[in-house]
Order: structure tokens, then sequence, then C-alpha cells
């Protein structure tokens, strides 16, 4: 019966795009579309077909999720470490607040001529720019999580004397790692976000890159295939990351639901 109905759910979800491209090839037919712009579903399919027969397509996937996994990893690794010891710690939460709530809304697109200068072009820089854009959203997701944990437990913490690296590992990380977990699935997305951003401005490789180039070149089959491939990798991202929320975190899923 749960299968039945996720077929059911699928096939309507599917509805509108597969309606809107039927539309476009009818339009694109009907009007005999030849434009530098613009591209038919039928010429997309064909580019995309083309790229990744020739491995363009998929050298440049794998160049966009190195660096997108590798930033997403020390900006969530960093963020959170320090969001938690920001909880645990009014000290230093009063000393850095002023600091984080600086630098916070900076806009991470607005560091790449500064890493740039400091890395050059490549993948250093790229995974760099990643990580400090994941870094403050980290660093608050953690800090409020940490904050939320019952009392209770904070207070047994305090009659058995735990040391910090003790509450840690037995307090602490076991009530938030759901929470974790959520901000990490935030991040992953918009890794791939600012993964592609830097790749169009700055880093001659990956997804991006191969977007700039077939816009440079007036080729806007593949310039969409290249879009719609990336979705398609966000999707299929989040739902590997919902799968393992559903197997680590079942209860946690549920509380969403609600």
């Amino acid at each position: 019966m749960r299968a039945a109905g996720l077929l059911k759910n699928s096939w309507r979800a599917a509805l509108l795009p597969v309606t809107l491209i039927v539309l476009a090839q009818v339009a694109a037919t009907v009007t005999q579309l030849e434009s530098d712009t613009l591209a038919s579903p039928f010429d997309i399919a064909r580019a995309f077909v083309s790229i990744m027969a020739d491995g363009s397509l998929l050298g440049a996937t794998l160049d966009t999720l190195k660096a997108a996994a590798a930033g997403c990893i020390l900006g969530v690794g960093a963020g959170s470490l320090l969001g938690i010891v920001l909880g645990l710690s009014r000290l230093a939460d009063d000393a850095l607040d002023l600091t984080i709530e600086l630098l916070r809304p900076v806009p991470v697109v607005a560091l790449i001529p500064v890493v740039m200068m400091l890395l050059g072009f490549g993948t250093e820089m790229e995974i760099v720019i990643i990580a400090l854009g994941l870094l403050w959203p980290s660093v608050v997701l953690a800090r409020a999580a940490v904050k939320e944990v019952e009392p209770r437990l904070m207070e047994v913490s305090d009659v058995l004397q735990l040391g910090f690296l003790a509450r840690l590992t037995k307090i602490v990380l076991p009530a938030i790692l759901p929470q974790l977990f959520m901000s990490l699935k935030l991040a992953a997305g918009y890794a791939l976000v600012v993964a592609v951003t830097v790749e169009i401005t700055a880093n001659p490789r990956g997804l991006g890159y191969g977007i700039m180039m077939a816009q440079q070149a007036l080729r806007p089959a593949e310039m969409f295939a290249y879009l719609i491939w990336i979705g398609a990798i966000g999707w299929l991202i989040s739902l590997l990351l919902n799968s393992v929320q559903r197997a680590f975190f079942p209860v946690f899923v549920k509380g969403e639901g609600r």
C-alpha cells in the first residue's frame, strides 16, 4: 500500500514538469525555433547525450562535487564545533557574539576577490569560498541546538562534575545530533549553489564553467543541459540525505512531519 501511494504521489509530482516539457517542445516545433538563447527540449536532450558521451559532463560533475563536498565538510565541521563551544561557554559566546554578527551578513561572493588574491585560481580557492559560506550558518544552528538541550541533562553533567570533553561526548552531542544532521542537509544544497557560482565567476573548471563556455559559444541547448543536470544532482543529494535521515533519525523525521 505504501509503495502504491509513493508511486501515485510521484506521478502527481511529475505531471507539471512533463506538461511543461511537452508544451515547450510543441511551441518550438510550431515556431520552428532557431535561437542563440533558447533551445527546444529535444535539442537539450540531444546536447545532454553528447556531453555525457564525450565525458565532459562527468568530468565537470566530479570537479564540482569534490569541491562542494570538501567545502561542506570543512565549513559545517568548523562551524558546528565553534557553535557548540559558544553554546557551552557563556564567556566565549559574549566575547564573539558581536564579531559573528558583523561577519555573518557578508555575502560569500564578496569574498571571492579576497580569497583569489590569497590562493589564486583553482579548486583550493573554491573549497575555501564554500567553507566560508557555510561557516556562519553552521555556527548559528549548532549554538541554538546546544542551548535547547534539556536543562536537566546539563544539571546532571554539573552534578557529575564532567569536564568539557566528557560533557560534549556524553551529553551534548547525542542530544543535538539530529539538529547537526539537519544543518548538514541544508549545507549540502547550498554548497552546490556556491560551487557553481564560484566556477562561473572565478574557477575555470566544473559545471559552472561548463555553463559559461556553452553560453559564450552560443550553444543554448548545451547550456540548458548543464542547468538541468545541476538541478538533478541537487535533487539526488536531497533524496540521499533524506534516506539517511529516515534510517538514523526516524523520530526526528516524524517530528518534522508534524
